[in-house]
């Protein structure tokens, strides 16, 4: 097949969030044969970029694209139509076999190309992104626009006729359902993680020590990863454990400095530790050294849709994790011993955190090693994206069929 790859992000080096996906399953594609070609944001270092994962990049340079631009969610509305007439330029010259689409940004594009090109679409959706704008100060996001997005959201599979859906959870399969799409075209592929960058290593978690106990987060830090319920959740903490601190590794945003502002006026200040923007190939050594991994995501649909990659990623280095109960992760980890779920509130999530950090190193650490070879055996991007190409070459298979 060749296959156009639509995206609204960078394609390498990921930005963070499901970004990360993008180059795991170009990969796997062109393994198996297909010729890729990307149309997404510029990457940098195009030139190495494409030779080192075999794809043909074709940039979009209308504007600047990314998570930390300046107007981003006006730029997202313009977005598809201008990325379908980057697509159409190449289209009339190159035929493409499927359109593949990262995101429901791009999924609009893809499915309005679909009846343009008479190809199918597999729409790869890595969250349930208008959902996550329940949590957004109303200013951004007023709730009678946000009911519509998130309508029109989960209707683009059904609205443009995907012939696969590949969703980042069960949850997020079941909305889509709901909302119309065929059963047998959702395949939950979940969201993974790469085992060679996290690597388990038992000689680092033996010699793990609370000195002091850090508690670590890192993440791309928006509304709904930083509120009420983390804030509750370090003061709950501190009451107890005084020496604790919590640590922060992600970029400098609105909601971050909001945060950090908040914190301060309640006297938590000195409880936070900011390292900034870490690049992904990084992450893995700055939470090697911490006590326990911290998701205080607000609730919201976004969140329960979530599948969310640090949860994965501090399992892996085996690190106990202390999430809120969002549905998608609760579900499928609901047997994993390393990772304990509290209510949706600060006070119970920093229970949780204390109850951590009231076991010994030693005893988290007996639940180290199994709970990172689950998670490698499951969740490695091989696996992930193994089922995501089967997926996508049955719907082309069967598109094929029928013509």
């Amino acid at each position: 097949m060749r296959v156009a790859l639509l995206t609204h992000e960078p394609f390498y080096p990921p930005s963070g969030g499901g970004s990360a996906e993008a180059p795991y399953l170009a990969r796997e594609l062109v393994r198996r044969g297909h010729v890729v070609s990307v149309f997404g944001p510029p990457s940098q270092e195009p030139d190495n970029v494409a030779r080192e994962f075999g794809v043909e990049l074709h940039a979009f340079t209308g504007w600047k694209m990314g998570r930390y631009t300046r107007w981003r969610n006006l730029k997202y509305l313009f977005y598809p139509v201008a990325l379908r007439r980057l697509v159409e330029r190449f289209a009339t010259r190159e035929r493409f076999d499927l359109l593949l689409a990262q995101h429901a940004i791009s999924a609009v594009a893809a499915g309005q190309l679909k009846r343009r090109l008479r190809v199918p679409v597999a729409m790869n959706f890595l969250d349930f992104l208008t959902g996550f704008m329940e949590t957004w100060p109303v200013r951004l996001m007023p709730p009678p626009m946000l009911a519509v997005l998130k309508r029109y959201e989960l209707s683009l599979p059904r609205r443009f006729d995907a012939d696969a859906v590949l969703t980042v959870s069960d949850t997020l399969a079941d909305r889509f359902a709901s909302a119309g799409t065929p059963r047998e075209r959702l395949h939950p592929i979940y969201y993974g993680y790469d085992a060679d960058r996290f690597c388990f290593d038992a000689a680092a978690v033996a010699a793990r020590r609370d000195t002091p106990p850090t508690i670590v987060m890192h993440g791309s830090f928006d509304h709904h990863h930083l509120g009420r319920i983390a804030l509750d959740a370090v003061a709950r903490v501190r009451r107890e454990r005084p020496e604790a601190v919590f640590q922060f590794i992600g970029a400098d945003t609105e909601a971050w400095q909001r945060f950090q502002n908040l914190a301060g006026k309640r006297g938590l200040g000195d409880a936070l530790r900011h390292v900034g923007f870490v690049p992904y190939r990084e992450i893995a050594g700055r939470l090697a050294t911490a006590s326990v991994g911290l998701v205080p995501y607000e609730e919201s649909a976004g969140t329960h849709c979530a599948f969310v990659a640090k949860l994965v990623e501090y399992l892996a280095l085996g690190l106990p994790v202390a999430s809120t109960p969002l549905e998608g992760v609760r579900r499928y980890f609901a047997d994993e011993p390393l990772a304990t779920f509290s209510a949706f509130d600060g006070a119970s999530l920093g229970h949780t955190l204390l109850d951590w950090l009231g076991k010994s190193p030693a005893a988290r650490a007996a639940l180290a090693a199994p709970a990172a070879r689950r998670v490698r055996e499951r969740l490695d991007w091989r696996e992930v994206c193994a089922r995501a190409a089967d997926a996508i070459e049955v719907a082309y298979q069967c598109a094929a069929e029928k013509n």
